[in-house]
């Protein structure tokens, strides 16, 4: 795989102008762009179509679906039909929610004709998350790592093709579920960017010897000066490994 194309931008905008401002520049230097809840509200769904008539190729929509598993199956049928790269579910709906959700993207993918299957993934534990919040909050008696590989074997058997999960779990459900499973890793952040929000961190080039396959990239490009330079420098540190 190209370095490049490892390198997904989280379109983490308030705007559809934004957006396209962005992905025109852009999508010459990473391999897709993630489209979120708060881009998805502001613009609505037409920003899919928007994307690629700015030339943008591959779209991951980060709807992170979580309902019972009939209205997430309907929900998916017309994700399906929209053409999209890749798109994901909370795991922690459990096995027959995620087996509704994959069984109802192919089903939208064959009403509209779509030629390329659309990636399923699970959304493990959050990176925002800590070992505390998980254990006390959430009342989940385990480590991150222990769960976050319980839930990628749960969604690999109900069908999706992938998880979502922070850097510090790679090894490890590469481990559980095999060397063709994609694992799209948040919470990476070039040494010297702040970490924001995100607690379980780790570098672009760490995270890729660990055996990531995808990194989701956000303000460490979005809020740089030069946004074609972090992107460069991004692709230059992940071809460094591989």
């Amino acid at each position: 795989m190209d370095p490049r194309d490892r390198i997904i931008l989280a379109l983490d905008v308030k705007t559809a102008d934004e957006a396209l401002i962005l992905a025109e520049k852009l999508h010459p230097y990473v391999g897709a762009f993630k489209v979120g809840m708060e881009l998805v509200h502001a613009a609505g769904y037409s920003i899919f179509d928007r994307l690629k008539s700015a030339g943008v190729g591959r779209i991951f929509y980060d709807c992170k679906l979580h309902d019972i598993p009939n209205t997430v199956g309907s929900a998916m049928k017309v994700i399906g039909a929209k053409g999209l790269w890749m798109t994901n579910v909370h795991a922690t709906g459990g096995l027959r929610m995620v087996r509704a959700a994959a069984e109802g993207l192919v089903e939208g993918q064959k009403s509209s004709g779509a030629t390329n299957p659309t990636i399923l993934l699970g959304v493990t534990v959050l990176t925002s998350l800590s070992p505390e919040e998980l254990n006390e909050e959430l009342c989940v008696p385990l480590t991150p790592e222990h769960y976050v590989v319980h839930l990628a074997k749960l969604t690999q058997a109900a069908g999706a093709q992938g998880v979502v999960s922070s850097p510090h779990e790679i090894e490890a459900v590469r481990a559980a579920c095999g060397p063709d499973f994609a694992i799209v890793t948040p919470g990476v952040r070039p040494a010297g960017v702040d970490s924001g929000d995100q607690r379980r961190i780790m570098t672009p080039s760490e995270a890729i010897k660990r055996g990531a396959t995808y990194l989701v990239i956000g303000r460490a490009v979005t809020a740089a000066t030069d946004h074609v330079a972090a992107a460069k420098s991004i692709e230059s540190e992940i071809a460094s490994v591989v």
